[in-house]
């Protein structure tokens, strides 16, 4: 959120915004923030997910959960937006995620990057 004074102003309860075949839900808890999709992740969704990333990233929470289990669908440009988010947030070691559906698994395991990204397993 942005006030007049163009300041962004943290999450204070749980956010929904939907995005045609995507859903992102977002909370906070103290200085912890949940983004939790749900849907469709590819190319036509993708840039309202990452918007929403780069948005919390630069509130600098302790902490951010990225719950992929609400997705059903992820294509490569979904599996990039994970990588980049991981490459941002390497430094600070900031960023969780917990996995999502066998059909978003599975293309992350055979893209080869499902060992790579931070799951909390």
């Amino acid at each position: 959120m942005i006030e007049a004074s163009g300041q962004r102003q943290p999450l204070h309860a749980a956010q929904v915004m939907e995005f045609g075949a995507l859903k992102i839900s977002c909370e906070r808890d103290g200085d912890v923030y949940a983004i939790c999709p749900s849907g469709e992740l590819d190319l036509s969704t993708a840039q309202h997910l990452q918007r929403e990333l780069e948005r919390l990233e630069a509130l600098d929470p302790r902490s951010i959960l990225l719950d992929l289990s609400g997705l059903t669908f992820i294509d490569s440009t979904g599996v990039r937006l994970l990588l980049s988010a991981h490459a941002r947030s390497r430094d600070s070691d900031r960023l969780t995620m917990l996995r999502g559906s066998t059909a978003v698994e599975r293309v992350l395991q055979l893209t080869g990057v499902a060992d790579l990204l931070p799951f909390s397993d």
